[in-house]
């Protein structure tokens, strides 16, 4: 179990809370050393785990799938699954671990998703996920939240987004999280399915104006600050996925659009000691610089020796024995004076 500041913990109340922005959950990118490199750039934003599927929590090596470093806070789990004595016994191992939120998965269109009947579609079946939120609520004290599309194959995403947010509010969710694009069960693989499907944000701008009081967020496709500012003028949270993890300065600004206020400058020599520090005690323990620097390859995307920056990490990084002295090396190649040299 982590030690939390209690303070991080995020706040639903549509009334007394800020608005929150998220990194959303994303399958082999959102580990632990990705969040840890996260939070060095935002202290406010919202993160969250990769799904871990309830059986895996239960019964799996917990330390290595839900441990997580102090600073990541605040943190939400995100379960798989469709049992939910299942998912009410995961949250609770979530919630003793110190996580700030636990998160239903209800939008992953995955094979995976699809064999053990969870994930998006659970689209075609709110009853259940009601069930599974009543039995997560009644194990758990910190928020619970359900992250969906906006509708699954022929569903008609006006009727079938109200159904899946009216059963999931009756059950006691703490808000909903909406991707908002359909997702194709067959047909599409999960790549297409972030890419091909039309994005509705007025389907989920709709959504929020029939639930003034309930907490909804958005997600899909967003990949600035100023359209993060946009929508959150029509909702009430949202969620960075793609561009947060390939260009992940963006986040540098997430602090300064919470507080309303104009962004400072950013100090890239502390991140790059922090995140040395952290491959230190990594490597120690028998991991590898390339766990954490696979992450960080966009992390000075546009400025010139970016180019540069990415090959030292995708080369010298990623060999046998690689320290952290390579991380200083490699940012010794970025140069943020000047604007002319292709990056």
């Amino acid at each position: 179990m982590t030690d939390k500041p209690q303070q991080h913990r995020p706040s639903y109340d549509t009334i007394a809370g800020a608005p929150i922005v998220a990194v959303a959950p994303m399958m082999d990118w959102t580990d632990r050393h990705c969040r840890f490199l996260h939070r060095q750039l935002t202290g406010r934003a919202l993160l969250y785990t990769e799904m871990v599927v309830a059986d895996a929590a239960i019964q799996g090596a917990r330390e290595r799938l839900l441990g997580f470093h102090p600073a990541e806070h605040p943190v939400a789990l995100q379960l798989g699954g469709s049992d939910p004595l299942k998912l009410a016994e995961a949250a609770r191992i979530g919630a003793d671990f110190g996580y700030d939120e636990i998160n239903l998965n209800v939008g992953c269109p995955s094979d995976r998703v699809q064999s053990g009947t969870f994930g998006a579609c659970l689209m075609k079946t709110p009853e259940l996920v009601a069930d599974c939120v009543v039995a997560m609520k009644a194990t758990v004290k910190v928020p619970v939240t359900v992250k969906c599309r906006i509708g699954v194959d022929e569903q008609d995403p006006e009727p079938a987004l109200n159904t899946l947010a009216d059963a999931v509010f009756a059950a006691g969710a703490d808000a909903l999280w909406v991707h908002a694009r359909k997702a194709w069960l067959e047909g599409l693989s999960p790549k297409e399915n972030r890419e091909i499907p039309p994005l509705d944000y007025e389907r989920v701008y709709r959504l929020k104006a029939k639930n003034p009081s309930r907490f909804i967020g958005i997600n899909g496709g967003i990949q600035t600050l100023d359209e993060s500012a946009n929508h959150l003028a029509r909702v009430d949270g949202v969620m960075l996925g793609r561009a947060a993890y390939h260009t992940p300065g963006v986040l540098v600004g997430i602090d300064a659009l919470l507080a309303h206020d104009a962004a400072g400058s950013f100090d890239f020599e502390v991140l790059i000691g922090a995140m040395a520090d952290y491959a230190s005690a990594h490597i120690a323990k028998g991991g590898r610089l390339g766990h954490i620097t696979r992450h960080m390859v966009g992390l000075f995307h546009g400025l010139p020796g970016a180019r540069r920056w990415r090959q030292i990490l995708s080369t010298d990084a990623t060999r046998p024995g690689a320290g952290p002295d390579i991380l200083y090396r490699a940012f010794a190649e970025v140069d943020f004076t000047r604007d002319d040299e292709a990056a």
